[in-house]
Parts: C-alpha cells; sequence; structure tokens
C-alpha cells in the first residue's frame, strides 16, 4: 500500500477539494481510501505532499505511438499540397519503413513521455504494413515495463494490398484472444467492402469495437460518395461499426446533420484532436448534434494531455466554443469510455500529484479555471499507475530512460534511413 500524506485530494468529477490522506492500494483496478484510518496505513510507504494536490491520473482517447521517432526528422521527398498528400508522402513513407526493433522504441519513448505528462491511460492505434506480426504485443509490452495502461488496435486497411489487410486481421485477432484491444481501420476510403465487413465480423466475434478515422478530410467524403453512393457515417452505421459501445470515431469533422445524428443515437465515441487538425489545416472539430460521448486526443502529436485540453478549448472558440467545464468533462471523458465498456488499468488507484503554487486563490469554485490557465505538465511531481509509482520527483523509475532514448535516437536514424529508400 501507498500512503499519500498532507496533500489536497481533488475530486475529478465534482471538482471537491479535501484535504485528508489518500491511502493507495496496488492493482490493476485498485482502490483508495480517502482519509484512512491509522490501523489501515500500517506498514504502507508513505510519500509527503505537503503543498502538493492529488488527483485522478490522466488518459488519452487516440494517439499513435508509431509515430514518436518523427520528431525533427527531414523534408518528404515531395511537398505536401493536400491532406491525401501528407498521408502519402510523410505518414504512409514512415510507417511502411518500420520494423520491430523501431517500433519498440517508438512505443517505449511514448509510454515515457506519457507517464512523465501524468497520463497512465493510453488508446492507440498503431500501423506498420511491412511489420505486422506480432506489433501489438511489442507495444504492449513496452507500456506495461513503462507502467502505462494500454487499449491498442492495429489499423487495418487496404491501401498496401488485401494480403497485408488479412495480416492486419489476422494480428487483431491474434493479439484480443489473450489482450483487451479494439479492431483498427484506417479510414472510409483505405478500407473496401470485403475488409470493413470482416473487421466488423471480428468485432461482434471478439466483444469489442472498431477503432477508425472519420472525415478528418473532405476527401474522405468525396471518395465515399463517389465509390459508395453514401456518406462515411452512413456507410459505417450501415456496416455494423457504429452499434458497439467500444467504437471509437477519430475526429469526425466533416460530418452533415444527418451524419451527426446518427452517431448521436449510436453508443459509439467521438475523439477529438484539435492539434493536429490544425497542423493539417483540414478543419475544427465542431461537437455540435454528435452527443455527449466526446474525449480528447492527441493523435500522436505529443504525449500531454493537459496541452490537448487547452488546444482544445482556444481553438474551440472558433467552432463549437466549449466552455472551461465542458472542456473538462471531454478531457475526463476517456475514463467514462474505459469504465463503462470495463476495461482494466485506469480504476481509481491512477493519480498524480501536482507540485501547483498558484499566484491566486485555487478550490472548487474556481478549479476550471486553473485547469485551463494554471496547470500543466510541468507540476506533474509524481505519478501512480495502479497503485505503483512510476514516476517520482519528476522522473520514472520503472525504466532507464537514459539507456531507451540512447537507442531510440540510433533507431530514429535507422528509420530516417529507410523511409529515403
Amino acid at each position: 500500500m501507498l500512503l499519500l500524506k498532507n496533500g489536497t485530494f481533488i475530486n475529478r468529477q465534482t471538482p471537491d477539494f479535501i484535504r485528508k490522506d489518500v491511502l493507495v492500494e496496488e492493482g490493476i483496478n485498485g482502490r483508495i481510501i480517502i482519509g484512512p484510518a491509522p490501523d489501515q496505513t500500517a506498514g504502507s510507504r508513505s510519500i509527503d505532499c505537503s503543498g502538493k494536490y492529488i488527483t485522478k491520473s490522466f488518459a488519452c482517447g487516440h494517439h499513435h505511438a508509431y509515430s514518436a521517432l518523427a520528431r525533427g526528422m527531414g523534408a518528404p521527398k515531395k511537398e505536401p499540397a493536400s491532406f491525401n498528400e501528407i498521408l502519402q508522402y510523410v505518414w504512409w513513407t514512415l510507417d511502411k519503413a518500420l520494423d520491430a526493433d523501431i517500433i519498440r522504441s517508438c512505443a517505449m519513448v511514448t509510454a515515457i513521455a506519457c507517464a512523465k505528462n501524468g497520463v497512465t491511460f493510453v488508446i492507440d492505434h498503431h500501423a506498420s504494413p511491412f511489420a505486422v506480426e506480432g506489433s501489438l504485443q511489442i507495444i504492449a509490452e513496452a507500456f506495461d515495463a513503462a507502467g502505462v495502461g494500454l487499449l491498442p488496435c492495429y489499423e487495418i486497411s487496404d491501401r498496401d494490398g488485401t494480403d497485408i489487410a488479412a495480416k492486419g486481421l489476422n494480428e487483431t485477432a491474434a493479439f484480443l484472444s489473450g489482450h483487451q484491444g479494439l479492431v483498427g481501420l484506417h479510414a472510409s476510403f483505405t478500407v473496401g467492402d470485403d475488409t470493413l465487413k470482416r473487421a466488423v465480423r471480428l468485432a461482434e466475434q471478439t466483444g469489442s469495437g472498431i477503432h477508425v478515422h472519420v472525415a478528418e478530410a473532405r476527401s474522405d467524403q468525396e471518395h465515399c460518395l463517389k465509390n459508395y453512393g453514401k456518406r462515411v457515417i452512413e456507410r459505417f452505421a450501415g456496416a455494423g461499426v457504429l452499434q458497439f459501445p467500444k467504437t471509437i470515431l477519430a475526429h469526425c469533422l466533416h460530418l452533415d446533420d444527418h451524419e451527426r445524428a446518427l452517431v448521436a443515437g449510436s453508443p459509439a465515441w467521438v475523439v477529438e484532436n484539435m492539434e493536429s487538425n490544425l497542423n493539417n489545416s483540414v478543419g475544427l472539430f465542431d461537437a455540435q448534434g454528435l452527443g455527449d460521448r466526446i474525449m480528447l486526443g492527441t493523435d500522436g502529436m505529443h504525449s500531454d494531455m493537459l496541452q490537448s485540453a487547452k488546444s482544445a478549448f482556444l481553438a474551440g472558440k472558433n467552432s463549437d466554443a466549449p466552455g472551461f467545464e465542458e472542456t473538462c468533462r471531454r478531457f475526463r471523458n476517456v475514463h467514462r469510455y474505459l469504465d463503462e465498456n470495463h476495461f482494466d488499468g485506469d480504476g481509481d488507484n491512477n493519480l498524480v500529484v501536482l507540485d501547483y503554487d498558484p499566484p491566486t486563490p485555487f478550490g472548487s469554485d474556481n478549479f476550471f479555471g486553473h485547469f485551463l490557465f494554471g496547470i500543466e505538465s510541468r507540476h506533474v511531481e509524481h505519478v501512480i499507475s495502479q497503485g505503483k509509482v512510476i514516476v517520482e520527483n519528476r522522473k520514472i523509475v520503472t525504466v532507464d530512460e537514459t539507456e531507451i532514448m540512447k537507442e531510440a535516437r540510433c533507431q530514429a536514424g535507422r528509420l530516417w534511413k529507410r523511409m529515403e529508400s
């Protein structure tokens, strides 16, 4: 057991401030005790949290760990003139160059970054078309070593041929036979009817759901109308994608009112990735008509969910204008998604200790203002995942970060050379 002493606990749902010790139980879905009795704390390790704030750790609703070694790489062979060309000349060039060693480094780097930013659970969307087999296991082992919870999927797509799509389906089935995960698809415009049908059938057979990009750019809708005579959400709804409460629809930018009503009337979830949308100049997320099952992700841009929340709030002023409380609700909705769908690893015993010393009064009555304009990842001092300390005094303690970063730089060099060829 772990005892967090002399701190102030902030309830993530109210948010009430409770100035009592917190006893943390170890285990995949362990509990916490606020204000434990002295006899309950016997033998516990304690951390002094005087002047600090303790609250639920963070979670990411949509990540791409495989992009972790892209930082600083050279310009693509052709300057992209559209979103589809960004995919073709950057990300599809990168994912084709991945191998097992590079995937492992990407996963380790991402897991460490998440942990140090207070993120203890990640929903990841992976693609490596020429290194499909075993890729999800590699990622899962890396996140487990760092102590970060994971809900992964493999991005099944026909863009590299039906044989590779079949490998993606087989990799997914093999992984789901022993782990929690989702059935991943890239997007409507790279997935044919047969692959879509097989993916939905696999989700039904495994009690899972679909994790897919939806109408991230207008070109996705244009392709769907031209080739299938319907819009993306209409196509997915007809195929059964929206039937699963575990389904995650990423982006959902270019939807009409009918599509929004279909999403809102289903049990599926939507994940907003505002910074990625801005970076790719594809538009701004607008939650109007989509219901309340909306959570936040990073889309592989970084691993800092506090930054994603701030970006969603600020850029959202030009679209659906979410208020302070609504932005925080979306930020915390990943926990709701995980809890309602009975996924393991995001229990109450996932916590952050914030070394936040504000220059103004801070309490439950003005928490949301401090959440958006004060609290940052630099304030994350300790991180507890499943009852275990994984970050202490801002340093990860589960793995050797120095050696992992050294290896990552080596693998980044290999990746960049492979991309050139």
